[in-house]
């Protein structure tokens, strides 16, 4: 899986999980999901993820499949 996919899953992931947390638990988990959106609009436009360099220093290839 590339480094691409696996933050398009996580983002998403994080954003289900937000959603669910911010309806059973408290609403303050919305914050979660506004942020995640903001950050995948901001690296749509500059190309910094704070993700995918974590990604790429623990050792995942940019076209690595698993």
């Amino acid at each position: 899986m590339s480094i691409d996919r696996i933050v398009m899953a996580f983002a998403g992931t994080m954003i289900l999980a937000s959603l669910l947390l911010g309806i059973y638990v408290h609403p303050n988990w919305f914050w979660l999901t506004a942020f995640v959106g903001a950050n995948l609009l901001q690296s749509s436009f500059t190309g910094f993820c704070p993700l995918a360099i974590i990604l790429r220093k623990v050792g995942v290839k940019p076209g690595a499949a698993f």
